[in-house]
């Protein structure tokens, strides 16, 4: 759990840059970066909770198989489903907030069985410890992206 906090830490920094963009390098800004993290990260750690362990059962995914390897996701080419794809009018204060709840929630992963699992859409369904690697991925994905828009951005547009 150590990186799933040290990750949000470092999305809660990039807070007071919110409303920076640059539309070369995402056509959303960095709050909406941090928002789909902790909306990712919150939900996840919801259906994990929520599955059923003795549901579980392992099934070959090459697409699985190649992000968990190389430990990287390609930008632009998935799209998010709905469910963590922001649509509340975020600012600085609703992200702290946000915040607070997302490290509530990764503490909660200390209480689960390595069985309880995520079915990810494209990925199928991840064990709790291959669950951990992929929100570490995915949060380090967009950590990528708003780094890339923060140094390479000249105002925030809001």
């Amino acid at each position: 759990m150590h990186t799933l906090n040290t990750l949000v830490e470092k999305l809660e920094s990039n807070i007071p840059f919110v409303y920076h963009s640059n539309q070369a390098v995402s056509s959303s800004n960095v709050g909406w970066h941090i928002e789909h993290s902790l909306l990712t990260l919150n939900g996840i750690v919801e259906a994990l909770i929520n599955s059923n362990p003795q549901d579980y059962k392992w099934k070959f995914n090459f697409t699985r198989m190649l992000v968990m390897n190389l430990k990287k996701i390609p930008r632009g080419r998935a799209k998010s489903p709905d469910i963590v794809i922001p649509f509340i009018d975020y600012n600085e204060e609703t992200l702290k907030h946000h915040i607070s709840k997302t490290n509530e929630s990764i503490s909660k992963l200390t209480a689960l069985n390595k069985m309880h699992y995520f079915e990810h859409p494209y990925f199928g369904k991840l064990r709790l410890d291959k669950t951990i690697v992929f929100l570490e991925i995915h949060t380090n994905h967009h950590l990528e992206i708003i780094n890339d828009i923060v140094k390479n951005s000249s105002s925030p547009s809001n």
